[in-house]
């Protein structure tokens, strides 16, 4: 066992709470719903990023490279300024929804490098332009672009050129749970000597502005680069500030308090501010900190003259006040949390060989544990407002999440990308915890339970989307998830977590009952859903009224409903093994999945396929108000969903579920026409396994076949969302009354505003849904074996096994990050500083999605949640 692992067995039995402090501060809390309290329900205008200095936030805090405590009451971040912008760098800059000319988007350089499971080493890359941060370059420049042409970038701008940046390298290392080290290693990258500014800040969150709880904190100047912490729920700390060429940093102090002159243009209820030390600093303005040294809010400001090519090391400590020579041994313990980081991803990697891969994969995993955050949403008390603040909007109690009022989230989450999704999605955080399962199971298992616990779940079964409207639907891939992190986690810790197993199904009981009751709404099996997380994949916004009227009977949603189905049925089988009474819940899974698969077949006996047999592929119909049903003959990732819903039981295994399998026999011999629509369920295949499956064999090689297609779908770097055919072949709806409706193949940013035209589904790789793919082809060849082959590439008259295609696939998917032959790494496009300069080359960015023809990174640029699955495709164990 490594020291990582023995660190995270303390935390796991109580004996040391190595989690206590983690990087939980979020990138961006402005413009969050959270922050909303506006009478029209448009965060992008209520709290902004000018703004953001000087108010003080209700519900969580934000910074660059911040952590904090589990109930982030206490922050640390560092702050810079290059003597040249027009406010302090205390916070990433980016465009709102409406700036972006494809939605939000962050304009910064910054680089997640390294992370263990207990925080106990991090280490981030922050890139600080030595020239004025061009803000209203990017804001006027992405104002003026359209959605035809692509985001204007801080590349773009030529701040990088010449090398004129600093690459501040910021680590943190624990010397005990309470005891953490900070190191800033400035490096200049120019050929000219650059001063530089750094005022690492620590802070409290804001807990006594709002009429709950009047006690307030305090941070005091113990000594000279000594800040004392003062709170009532917080262990004795002390900021320790080591002097930097003989002189200790100035300390500099005001409160965590909202500048109401500034921002309302009325009287202060404080006289030092939360952007006291930005006006101190920038505006020269002495009254704005606190010549007493006490507050709420404090930063020791460090003064460097950085040389030309070279750096300089700033060293603090937050630790305790006993402490007598905290940095006499600094460089030692840092140096061996580093040493046992190597050692904690040298065990994980020992059949990972190749350098860069490892490379890749571990940046993978570092930002999946940086994307960690304190996440703080009380609908009830958000909805009703605080006793010393005014009255929420009357339009609050039936607007956004007003039905809502149960859920209650104050908890450490596992976010898409701390700035642009700083809150947790649903589906997102499914696929999160399955790479999170491969360095931290515990963490992942806890996620999964997170979502299901009452003051999340409605009281309804449905789980909450994300803040921005927590009843949206999004694909049912929890149990999906559960399944794969149970054996995952049963693989490599030892004992099966059945506690966890049976907890998270009957959670998902609820869940399952919720869709069966919701989404099926003529009772016919055939589910709708809404977007289903796919935003404008259709020709309709499919969580809105149709124009049309009526409803869409969805080849995905009914799909993912199968795929629920089975993977409930796995569970119970595997918890039947334990506890035989799951064995009539099995039962149950079985039946519906049958069900589900005759109705795609046969919507409700009116001769109607989802399955079209001259496209030879799957498609949603339209069912209009006068019962007309009309396919949408759109070649999308809607037709491929039906690959994941495929379960493959061992013969060995129904030898322990005797009911189970006197049920079934009888359900099939007695329901002839629903055990038709099973994939040869009565032929045992490979090694005596069974399959379930909405494919037989005959239409899932006619799909593959399309799948598989160069022209079509098939990317060299993964299947694409949309078929390429319709990049000459545009879809087109007629309504009527000379108003049509058009889908076209889109391989990069979206050119619609569907959802916020920040996504697009019409074309690029997504790599959830490819990692879907990957392991339905595992399943599928687990029964059929090497015998069953299809044409890879469709058109090459090459024949391989459905395992040689998986593979196939996922070296297309691991292409996206890893160098080829000339170094070049597709994601970073045709960027030459990206790909060839020794200082930005092998440092990663993990995009929300991917350029359908060349492969670029799109979208949120620090994704790593759902597309930190990179890790798991590139982890050499296929049997997980």
């Amino acid at each position: 066992m490594t020291k990582e692992q023995e660190r995270q067995r303390e935390e796991h039995t109580g004996k040391a709470k190595w989690h206590q402090f983690g990087p939980y501060v979020s990138d961006r809390q402005w413009g969050t719903v959270r922050e909303d309290y506006s009478a029209d329900g448009q965060p992008w205008t209520y709290t902004t990023h000018d703004q953001a200095r000087s108010r003080a936030y209700r519900w969580g805090e934000e910074g660059i490279a911040g952590i904090c405590d589990q109930r982030q009451l206490l922050c640390l971040a560092p702050a810079f300024w290059n003597g040249h912008d027009p406010i302090l760098k205390e916070r990433f800059f980016g465009l709102s929804g409406p700036e972006g000319n494809h939605g939000e988007d962050v304009k910064e350089l910054y680089y997640y490098l390294d992370n263990t499971p207990t925080h106990s080493y991090m280490q981030m890359l922050y890139k600080y332009p030595q020239h004025a941060f061009p803000y209203d370059w990017l804001v006027q420049e992405n104002a003026h672009r359209g959605r035809l042409k692509p985001e204007f970038e801080l590349l773009d701008t030529g701040v990088f050129h010449e090398n004129h940046y600093f690459d501040i390298c910021i680590d943190y290392a624990k010397a005990d749970p309470q005891d953490l080290l900070l190191q800033l290693t400035i490096h200049n990258r120019s050929a000219h000597d650059a001063p530089l500014h750094v005022l690492p800040q620590l802070w409290f969150r804001n807990t006594w502005s709002w009429g709950h709880d009047s006690y307030k904190p305090q941070l005091s100047a113990a000594a000279p680069g000594q800040v004392q912490v003062s709170h009532d729920h917080l262990p004795d700390l002390m900021l320790h500030c080591e002097p930097l060429d003989g002189a200790l940093p100035e300390l500099l102090f005001c409160d965590n308090e909202t500048n109401k002159q500034r921002l309302f243009n009325c009287a202060n209820d404080a006289p030092y501010c939360k952007d006291g030390i930005n006006d101190y600093l920038i505006h020269g303005w002495q009254q704005a900190v606190n010549p007493t040294q006490r507050g709420t809010k404090a930063a020791a400001h460090y003064v460097l003259h950085v040389p030309a090519g070279q750096s300089k090391v700033l060293r603090l400590r937050l630790a305790s006040p006993t402490l007598k020579e905290p940095f006499a041994d600094f460089d030692q313990i840092l140096n061996q949390r580093r040493h046992e980081a190597d050692e904690f991803y040298h065990h994980l990697q020992a059949d990972l060989r190749d350098a860069d891969a490892r490379n890749v994969q571990r940046q993978a995993l570092a930002g999946m544990l940086w994307s960690k955050q304190f996440y703080y949403y009380d609908v009830w008390q958000w909805l009703h407002g605080d006793p010393a603040q005014p009255t929420p909007p009357r339009q609050r109690r039936k607007g956004r999440n007003s039905d809502w009022e149960q859920l209650n989230n104050e908890d450490i989450i596992s976010m898409p990308d701390k700035w642009e999704y700083p809150w947790y999605a649903a589906w997102d955080l499914a696929f999160h915890c399955i790479p999170l399962a491969l360095v931290d199971a515990e963490f992942a298992k806890s996620q999964l339970l997170l979502l299901t616990r009452d003051w999340y779940m409605h009281p309804n079964g449905l789980l909450p989307a994300y803040e921005w409207n927590l009843s949206d639907v999004n694909p049912p891939v929890h149990a999906y998830a559960t399944w794969r992190v149970y054996q995952m986690d049963r693989k490599h810790s030892g004992p099966a977590d059945t506690t966890f197993l049976q907890t998270m199904f009957h959670r998902l009981l609820l869940n399952f009952t919720w869709w069966v009751n919701r989404k099926d709404l003529n009772g016919r099996n055939v589910f709708e859903g809404g977007f289903l997380g796919l935003d404008n994949i259709g020709v309709f916004d499919r969580s809105a009224p149709l124009p049309t009227g009526g409803h869409i009977e969805q080849a995905d949603g009914t799909s993912w409903m199968a795929m629920f189905a089975l993977n409930m049925m796995r569970i119970a089988l595997e918890l039947a093994k334990t506890y035989p009474v799951y064995q009539d819940l099995a039962s149950k899974f079985f039946e519906h999945f049958l069900y589900i698969a005759y109705a795609m077949a046969n919507v409700a006996d009116l001769q109607l396929d989802l399955w079209d047999d001259d496209d030879e592929f799957y498609y949603d119909v339209l069912l209009g108000d006068d019962n007309q049903r009309t396919p949408l003959r759109i070649r999308s990732m809607v037709g491929l969903v039906p690959l994941f819903a495929v379960e493959v039981l061992e013969e060995d295994a129904l030898k322990n579920v005797p009911q189970f399998v006197s049920r079934m026999n009888w359900f099939l011999n007695n329901r002839p026409q629903l055990a038709a629509m099973v994939s040869r369920w009565q032929e045992p295949g490979k090694g005596q396994t069974h399959l379930l499956s909405l494919l037989r064999g005959h239409r899932m090689k006619k799909l593959l076949r399309r799948m598989l297609d160069e022209a079509e779908f098939l990317s060299e770097y993964g299947v694409r969302s949309m078929s390429r055919y319709h990049q000459q072949h545009p879809y087109v709806f007629e309504h009527g009354d000379g108003v049509n409706s058009r889908v076209d193949y889109e391989p990069g940013e979206s050119s619609t505003s569907l959802f916020g035209g920040n996504s697009n589904w019409r074309g690029p790789i997504w790599l959830p849904m490819n990692f879907m793919i990957v392991e339905s082809l595992q399943r599928f060849y687990h029964y059929y074996g090497p015998d069953f082959k299809v044409e890879y590439p469709t058109g090459s008259g090459q024949y391989s096994t459905l395992l040689e295609i998986a593979q196939a696939l996922t070296a297309r998917l691991t292409k996206l990050f890893l160098r080829d032959s000339t170094g070049h790494r597709p994601a970073f496009g045709d960027d030459k500083q990206l790909q060839q300069d020794p200082h930005f080359k092998d440092y990663l960015l993990f995009h929300e999605y991917f350029h359908g023809d060349n492969g670029k990174g799109l979208g949120a640029s620090h994704q790593t949640g759902w597309t930190g699955l990179i890790a798991k495709l590139l982890q050499p164990r296929p049997g997980d």
